[in-house]
């Protein structure tokens, strides 16, 4: 039988790999001018960390999560996402003791049971940012703003951001309670979906696609109407830092995000292209959950890309990448004897950093020169029996198709 990708995943080609290692390239200078380090963490957790703090009643806890038992019988998942991961390990290696915020950022597989489409899949990679241990709405503008000046650094261009206030656990409940009320007043009219988040997750009901669905939430309260007044100035100090760094922001009062650890500040950057899989980069506050899984009150924001959902735009965009080095010499041979030499003129080369490629096989040396050409090296370095007893090789140029003999030893100089 013929094996394929399981569905919702894809195989990254050579062709491909340039766009990869320019985001990660950018990824790690941007964070590096922001002073955000790296941290890497497993691929798979307890359960029970994601349960806790995605939240129940979210689509990823109850339809996307990739779950087993391992052979101890401990539940694992993989990833959702990253942001549940960072704060366990802020928690299990005592960083509160670090100056505060502590501020991380990842690159990872993340992996949810979705239904695949453009720029979405089962196994997807994420860039994201955590800054934890600081309040200060500052932040919150500084995590914006790196997320801003990365989709720019990529060259891409018409980007709006969109921002909310989704209030704190002071004054949420009384949003909610709003919110519910509206919805009870519609009930038959909202999607199956909807009827159930009513009760098990009502912000997520502003966030519904149906169509049914929108008049309903359009109409509905406003969140940024219920802030206590902690929260109504956060948010307040937060626009007027985003002013101050000239980043153009839209107040969107459906705006929740899709996650149950949430808190204050939400925001999300699209790129002209509308629809439900227009947003490239999406984070927020979430001001308790580190308290959810076991520790002190520790505030702290971030936020998540997309990796894939990057590159869609890039293409769609027709933004072009550097592309990635390769080797621009490549070495011919006639006999076994020229192979040998080959071989050792091709590692000594790429000991002193020149890269090769060697033909192989008995191919004529029309046909391997017609390789090197298919390859687009520069330059052929061929050896005969002839270049064998001379100690020399023949450098050609096959851009111009002119060729010349060179001692072996000097090889390397005339290359560089």
């Amino acid at each position: 039988m013929l094996y394929k990708a399981p569905r919702g995943t894809v195989d990254i080609l050579p062709e491909e790999q340039s766009y990869w290692r320019h985001i990660e390239q950018k990824v790690a200078h941007i964070c590096q001018l922001y002073g955000y380090e790296r941290i890497d963490f497993p691929v798979f957790e307890e359960t029970g960390l994601f349960q806790r703090s995605v939240g129940e009643g979210t689509d990823i806890v109850d339809k996307e999560m990739y779950t087993f038992a391992d052979k101890s019988g401990n539940m694992l998942t993989l990833r959702p996402e990253g942001t549940a991961s960072v704060c366990r390990a802020y928690l299990e290696h005592g960083m509160h003791n670090l100056p505060q915020p502590v501020r991380l950022f990842y690159l990872i597989p993340a992996f949810r049971y979705e239904r695949p489409q453009a720029g979405r899949y089962r196994q997807h990679h994420q860039f994201g940012i955590e800054a934890v241990g600081d309040l200060d709405p500052a932040i919150d503008a500084e995590v914006i703003e790196l997320g801003w000046q990365f989709l720019v650094s990529l060259g891409l261009s018409k980007l709006t951001l969109h921002i909310n206030s989704i209030g704190c656990k002071k004054c949420r409940p009384g949003y909610l309670d709003a919110l519910k009320g509206h919805y009870s007043r519609h009930g038959s009219e909202v999607c199956a979906d909807c009827q159930v988040r009513i009760e098990r997750n009502p912000m997520r009901l502003l966030d519904c696609k149906e169509e049914s669905c929108q008049p309903i939430a359009d109409a509905a309260p406003k969140s940024v109407d219920y802030l206590c007044p902690d929260c109504a100035a956060h948010f307040s100090h937060l626009q007027g830092y985003l002013k101050a760094l000239s980043i153009p922001f839209r107040v969107t009062p459906r705006l929740v995000r899709g996650l149950d650890y949430y808190t204050r500040t939400v925001f999300e950057i699209q790129p002209a292209v509308a629809g439900s899989q227009s947003t490239i980069l999406g984070g927020g506050r979430y001001d308790d959950l580190i308290e959810e899984l076991g520790g002190k009150p520790t505030p702290a924001n971030g936020f998540a890309t997309g990796i894939e959902r990057i590159i869609l735009n890039l293409k769609k965009q027709n933004i072009t990448v550097p592309p990635l080095p390769r080797p621009q010499v490549f070495i011919a041979y006639l006999g076994e004897e020229a192979k040998k030499e080959a071989l050792k003129l091709a590692s000594a080369l790429r000991k002193k950093e020149i890269g090769i490629i060697m033909a192989s096989g008995d191919k004529s040396l029309k046909a391997q020169l017609r390789l090197a050409n298919n390859l687009a090296a520069r330059y052929a370095v061929i050896i005969g029996e002839e270049e064998v007893s001379a100690g020399t090789a023949i450098l050609r140029d096959m851009t111009q198709a002119k060729q010349h003999a060179v001692p072996r030893q000097d090889l390397a100089e005339h290359l560089k």
